[in-house]
């Protein structure tokens, strides 16, 4: 009986002295290790022992596994434990610092365009429209008027893609301008209708002022007595607000689109100081976007009847815009993602352009 109770105490002193995992391993196998484990040894020799003498060790030295079990399973938590507090101290930060900048991702200026553009255009009644990207030629071309011997609609001008889905022989699209959404808004909403929709377009071709995607924005406002008026009266807003100047001139110039008649190119006085754009002063003019009164057989398509309401629609390009008003010297800098170029030009995200705040800030 001695005996048992002197083992017990020494293994569990062992354990109870262990410092690291390692020790208490080395204590664990000196009391259960295969070949050297006392209490494993004291285990099988039960099996020589007669029964009487069998019956009176063998629930001891069961109780004193047991115990031994239980207190390195102790140990072993509290070591765990110990270590977790030591390495948690030695990784504390002191939270009391001063925070270490970290440079924020910014909004490219094409996207910080249409945000201006959808601002000043909401600030005058006009909702945003959408379309798809892959349009049906009938939406991209037939509905505005556009014959089937134009040349926007070869090959070397637009991207067709596949037949359309309703089999019935007219392909589609990657859409060569944002005019059908005008067509898809006036069906869906019909007459009297603001709205503008801007989004991406694609053409085949590429160099310094022309990429095979760009982005354009689309104007259309359709009323009773809608005229040419309104029409100047809104760019000449638009140009004003954008720029951000006192006064916006403009001057119209006849031109010829299929879906507007009459049609005019849209000119904005200016001057080049030092490569630097002024608007609303100097002596020359810049071409910025095209416009005109709806054609009558644009209204039909849209199931708008001619005879009752009439309207203007006008297209810009984004990238243009962002060109003039950001200085950005080549339109293919805008999709080379160049993380110093993005940097450059690029605004915080948090800006949000409002004509109360400010467009660009």
């Amino acid at each position: 009986m001695d005996s048992l109770q002197d083992l017990r105490a020494r293994h569990l002193d062992s354990i109870a002295g262990a410092e690291t995992e390692s020790d208490l391993e080395a204590a664990r196998l000196a009391a259960f290790g295969r070949k050297s484990g006392e209490i494993g040894q004291r285990l099988s020799q039960l099996g020589g022992m007669d029964p009487g003498e069998r019956k009176r060790i063998a629930p001891q030295l069961n109780r004193i596994k047991d115990e031994i079990l239980a207190a390195i399973g102790e140990r072993k938590s509290e070591l765990a434990e110990s270590a977790l507090d030591a390495r948690i101290a030695g990784e504390r930060q002191d939270v009391t610092l001063p925070g270490r900048h970290r440079r924020c991702g910014s909004v490219h200026p094409v996207s910080q365009v249409i945000e201006e553009v959808t601002a000043i255009f909401a600030d005058l009644g006009f909702e945003v429209a959408e379309g798809p990207q892959i349009e049906e030629d009938w939406y991209n071309f037939d509905a505005l008027n556009i014959p089937p011997e134009h040349p926007a609609r070869q090959e070397h001008d637009t991207f067709f893609v596949r037949h359309s889905a309703a089999g019935d022989g007219q392909p589609n699209v990657l859409r060569t301008h944002t005019s059908p959404v005008q067509i898809r808004a006036m069906r869906e909403k019909g007459a009297p209708i603001r709205v503008i929709a801007p989004g991406r377009v694609y053409r085949c071709d590429y160099d310094q002022t022309h990429t095979p995607m760009f982005h354009q924005i689309e104007g259309l406002a359709i009323d009773r007595d809608i005229s040419m008026a309104h029409l100047k009266w809104t760019l000449e807003e638009f140009c004003r607000a954008f720029f951000e100047v006192e006064k916006a001139e403009l001057r119209f110039r006849a031109s010829h689109f299929p879906f507007t008649e009459p049609s005019a190119e849209v000119d904005l006085r200016c001057s080049w100081e030092d490569g630097r754009l002024k608007v609303g002063e100097g002596d020359d003019w810049m071409e910025i976007l095209g416009s005109g009164m709806v054609h009558p057989n644009v209204l039909k398509a849209g199931g708008v009847d001619p005879d009752q309401w009439q309207g203007f629609a006008f297209g810009i390009g984004i990238d243009r815009l962002a060109m003039l008003k950001y200085g950005v010297p080549d339109l293919r800098s805008f999709f080379e993602s160049d993380i110093r170029w993005l940097r450059h030009y690029g605004f915080h995200p948090l800006d949000i352009p409002a004509l109360h705040s400010g467009l660009s800030r």
